[in-house]
């Protein structure tokens, strides 16, 4: 499936079948925030909260990203992940 929009590629991803791996996760969750908000100016989750600390640090990973380009790499991971996951 080739996503045209950031909406249907979201709408795509709650078809899966199978769940992407983590690392695949946070990429999703990362060029998402990138797309919908920029770079990631909020504050670094509390110490032993392993989960939110890695979803801080893949977005952080993409500061810099203009919008238009983070969505372009989320419609094609979504169209990549689509292929093995629906």
């Amino acid at each position: 499936m080739k996503p045209t929009t950031l909406e249907e590629a979201v709408a795509i991803t709650k078809k899966f079948t199978s769940r992407p791996s983590n690392e695949e996760l946070l990429k999703l969750y990362a060029l998402y925030k990138q797309a919908t908000e920029g770079d990631n100016e909020t504050e670094r989750p509390g110490g032993f909260d392993f989960k939110a600390a890695a979803k801080y640090n893949a977005w952080l990973n993409l500061k810099g990203l203009s919008k238009t380009d983070a969505e372009s790499q989320y419609l094609e991971l979504v169209e990549k992940l689509s292929e093995k996951h629906i």
